[in-house]
């Protein structure tokens, strides 16, 4: 007599066989580059920027509509929206402190949101798979449907015979007797251009969000210290050039290395735009490449539990993108505060006077 655990086991592995037979679609066409919807005045309208818009309007449509009746007790979705909010403002309070936690929460909080929506959206069964049809030579098999009063072009599912009838491999020796034999048939061969694509597998979106975020961080900066002082973090040729007006070997050694030091500083800041824009780009392109490929082998079953795993690591590189901003604004609006003190500090030390003369002043005091 078989167990319960069995039987579900016996289930799960009938159902894979069932989809891997039956439900598989033609082999994914995988690119990089987003695919262009349309042209309005000479710009070309990609689905990841389609895609962008309609994630921006959900999110202000669902903040209308869970915050347009307020109540001094919260309950339904006002309380879990503030709930929320609650826990990441006080999250970066914790880090920031109340000051810039205040002032580094809008665009944290927005940072997180958006990634989050577009990346959790995106794995909504519409996308990659509703689009419009690039008629070509080869690619996929379209048969021509009525659903209603529309028209819709489908690609037919797998069967025990194999996908043969459902593609055209341009490297496939017999593709022009196919492709005449599909048009003869009144069917369309090409490629599907998605109108819908998760907007962080285009390039595009990672490098915008990280150039925001460098902005953000740098212009928090410069409003906390003033230009002049932030700037001195890249541009620091002081000590130089006090150490050759009056010839102190020590000092112009110093000063090479301040200089040095801030030349590592200004392309460490140039890194972090590739480091934010390939490490989001990489994760959700990769986990659409992983989704897609298991949908063509096993519909059912496997694929449940690659979309859990993206569920989890969609919420991870949000959180990631925007506690990297939050830590590198408060680096930079802390940037100034020993740094002034440790410059003085240094210049008296290897000039004498100054220093020796606080300390003499401070010594009886002291005592």
């Amino acid at each position: 007599m078989l167990s319960r655990r069995g039987l579900v086991a016996i289930g799960l592995v009938a159902l894979a066989l069932f989809g891997f037979v039956f439900l598989r679609g033609p082999t994914p066409h995988i690119t990089i580059k987003p695919e262009t919807i349309a042209s309005v005045g000479g710009i070309d309208l990609t689905n990841t920027m389609i895609t962008s818009w309609l994630i921006v309007v959900i999110l202000i449509v669902a903040v209308f509509f869970s915050t347009r009746r307020w109540e001094i007790v919260p309950r339904g979705v006002q309380n879990v929206v503030e709930a929320v909010v609650e826990a990441f403002y006080n999250l970066v309070v914790s880090v920031a402190g109340e000051k810039n936690g205040r002032r580094f929460f809008p665009v944290v909080a927005t940072i997180f949101f958006f990634v989050l929506a577009s990346n959790w959206l995106s794995l909504m069964p519409v996308f990659n798979v509703i689009g419009k049809v690039q008629e070509e030579e080869h690619g996929f098999v379209f048969q021509e449907r009525s659903i209603g009063p529309i028209d819709a072009s489908v690609v037919p599912l797998s069967g025990p015979g194999g996908l043969s009838a459902a593609s055209i491999d341009e490297d496939d020796a017999n593709a022009g007797e196919q492709y005449e034999k599909a048009k003869s048939e009144g069917k369309i061969v090409g490629e599907l251009l998605p109108f819908l694509r998760g907007p962080n597998t285009d390039l595009n979106t990672p490098l915008a969000l990280a150039i925001v975020s460098a902005i953000a961080v740098e212009s928090w900066a410069i409003s906390s210290l003033g230009l002049l002082t932030y700037g001195r973090k890249f541009i620091n040729f002081g000590a130089l050039g006090r150490g050759v007006v009056r010839l102190n070997p020590g000092m112009i050694f110093q000063g090479i290395i301040d200089a040095f030091v801030g030349l590592l500083e200004l392309i460490s800041e140039l890194v972090r735009l590739i480091s934010f824009t390939f490490r989001l780009f990489g994760n959700m392109f990769a986990g659409e490449v992983v989704i897609l490929m298991f949908t063509f082998l096993t519909p059912l079953v496997i694929t449940i539990a690659f979309y859990g795993l993206e569920l989890f690591v969609g919420v991870i590189q949000a959180f990631i993108f925007a506690m990297l901003t939050l830590v590198f604004g408060m680096m930079a609006v802390s940037h100034g505060e020993g740094h002034g003190g440790e410059e003085k500090h240094r210049e008296a030390a290897q000039g004498g006077g100054p220093l020796e003369g606080g300390l003499e002043q401070a010594a009886p005091q002291n005592i």
